[in-house]
């Protein structure tokens, strides 16, 4: 009876995922299918409106069968008022489709709610059971855990150091736009530019030199977050050479600032940090990857074992 229980939740819980991604499509459906309904109902009005006005005697009406061609234009206007019509009908019947179908997928998940919450607590409750009674299933299942509880951390770890590297990405990426407007107005400066060049330009190496203080703090805490993750030695040799950056940086650029090639040194100097950053980041994303796989796999065998029988 408790093997049919499990067995009945994991199905409600299999269908409340089809019912999810169902709702999710027919609410994407919705925008596009108003905004159709809406321009159509606009064009059945205003070709109904035509019809009107001929058949109620408008002056334009008056003028046509002067001529003798109303009952030509009333006709061509009537067949188009009934295709704008048509249109109109079809639009409205697929919407109201889409929205009984929204509907009834809405109440079905309505009477499922829960059932995730009460699978995984079924799921628990025979764990505990079967662990407490012992045997090879019940070691098994211990093992599963840890490994869960392992790589569960691990992942954690990785998405912190994963997030330290990308704000440490954005802030050189701020720092090479900096240097960048300063080698624009630097090389105005040299063609003859005046104060005002040279204060945009001085305006732009300050904000790169905050930036790099930025960048520092940041880059540290990238290295920080990696003596977490379990890595090759050769990624952390990296990020300790790549902390060099502020000396360098403010040692070669900011000792002389009318020099333009100071500003190429420093820019290539960020874009040998940028790239060492994204190179850490390929393998960290790569190792992400691989945990999520290797915990998926984890918890599918976890599952297995438990709804077996």
């Amino acid at each position: 009876m408790e093997q049919e229980n499990l067995h009945s939740l994991r199905e409600q819980v299999a269908r409340q995922a089809q019912l999810r991604s169902r709702e999710r499509s027919l609410k994407s459906q919705l925008p596009a299918l108003k905004a159709r309904e809406e321009e159509l109902a606009a064009a059945r009005s205003k070709e109904q409106t035509d019809v009107d006005k001929l058949e109620g005697g408008s002056l334009k009406a008056y003028f046509l069968r002067f001529t003798g061609g109303l009952e030509d234009r009333l006709d061509q206007e009537r067949a188009e008022a009934a295709q704008a019509a048509v249109r109109h009908d079809m639009v409205c019947r697929e919407l109201a489709s889409v929205q009984a179908d929204l509907e009834s997928a809405q109440a079905e998940l309505a009477s499922l709610a829960g059932c995730e919450e009460r699978y995984r607590a079924a799921l628990e409750e025979k764990a505990r059971q079967l662990q407490n009674a012992g045997g090879p299933m019940g070691e098994r299942l211990r093992e599963l855990e840890a490994r869960t509880r392992g790589l569960t951390g691990q992942l954690r770890e990785l998405r912190e150091a994963l997030e330290a590297g990308e704000t440490a990405r954005a802030t050189a990426d701020r720092i090479r736009s900096s240097l960048d407007s300063a080698e624009g107005w630097g090389t105005w400066d040299l063609l003859g530019g005046g104060l005002l060049t040279d204060l945009a330009k001085h305006d732009h190496l300050d904000e790169a030199q905050r930036q790099v203080e930025t960048l520092q703090v940041q880059l540290r805490r990238f290295r920080t977050e990696l003596a977490d993750v379990e890595i090759q030695a050769d990624m952390q040799v990296g990020i300790d050479g790549f902390l060099r950056f502020a000396d360098f940086f403010f040692d070669g650029l900011f000792a002389d600032w009318a020099v333009l090639d100071h500003i190429h040194d420093a820019q290539q100097q960020v874009e040998g940090t940028r790239d060492q950053i994204d190179s850490v980041l390929i393998r960290l994303r790569t190792m992400e990857q691989d945990t999520v796989r290797e915990l998926t796999e984890v918890e599918a065998e976890r599952e297995r074992l438990l709804t077996q029988g």
